[in-house]
């Protein structure tokens, strides 16, 4: 199956504050109910395991409303793993108000920016991670992306992103009744199509990092068609067990 790349309504001016909110409600939905949610807990667990580490700033980049990060805040908090968030997206109307973070002290953050050209120092976030943004770069955009994120990371850079498949295409087709909202379901379609296989991340990265500076990339396949990507820093290799 052809990678078809396409804009997004969503990320569109067509689509106003009221109907992004409403599509970004969808999206939780299925993060929820169809792999995302689960995605992202058993990488960010997998990153706590390799670094031994039990408190995780942590920059998600593309946050939306920031559900799929809070979700797991609260389900790692029982496993005496910590998280400090900060929400990232490139419009305002798609972040939440900002509201007490829970088992934490403070707030979780939102901050308007360009996830290409994020504006941290280096090494500001020990994590950076994203959700369902990957698919919406061009190899080279994704490219620079993965440098954004290892730049202002001292652990790693966290990826958890759609599976190109036919099947996965036909079940996005004959789930308008599960979204209920038109907007997401054409996103939904568009994104199927333009989403990467992993042995195209996998390239990407190779083409993105000199053979003396590559980072180490493990690549998982999960529910649904579902990936989850740990690039890790300071290592030599990639691999995708």
């Amino acid at each position: 199956m052809q990678r078809i790349d396409a804009p997004e309504i969503l990320d569109s001016d067509a689509c106003s504050a009221r109907e992004a909110h409403a599509v970004l409600q969808v999206l939780g939905r299925i993060n929820r109910w169809f792999g995302g949610v689960t995605t992202t807990r058993r990488i960010l667990e997998r990153a706590a395991q390799a670094t031994g580490m039990k408190h995780f700033s942590l920059l998600e980049v593309a946050a939306g409303l920031g559900e799929v990060p809070e979700i797991i805040q609260k389900k790692l908090s029982q496993r005496g793993i910590t998280l400090d968030i900060t929400l990232l997206d490139s419009a305002l109307s798609h972040l939440p108000a900002a509201k007490p973070a829970p088992n934490a002290a403070g707030r979780n953050r939102g901050v308007v920016g360009d996830a290409l050209a994020l504006p941290f120092a280096d090494g500001s976030f020990d994590l950076v991670s994203c959700n369902l943004f990957a698919h919406h770069l061009s190899p080279q955009l994704l490219q620079q992306f993965m440098k954004e994120g290892l730049r202002v990371s001292r652990c790693a850079l966290l990826i958890n992103d759609l599976v190109r498949h036919p099947l996965h295409l036909a079940l996005t087709f004959a789930g308008y009744p599960i979204m209920r909202n038109r907007v997401a379901w054409l996103d939904g379609i568009t994104s199927v199509r333009r989403a990467y296989t992993p042995k195209e991340i996998q390239s990407t990265f190779r083409a993105a990092f000199s053979s003396e500076t590559i980072p180490q990339v493990e690549i998982s396949r999960h529910y649904l068609f579902r990936m989850g990507v740990i690039v890790r820093k300071n290592q030599q290799e990639v691999r995708t067990p």
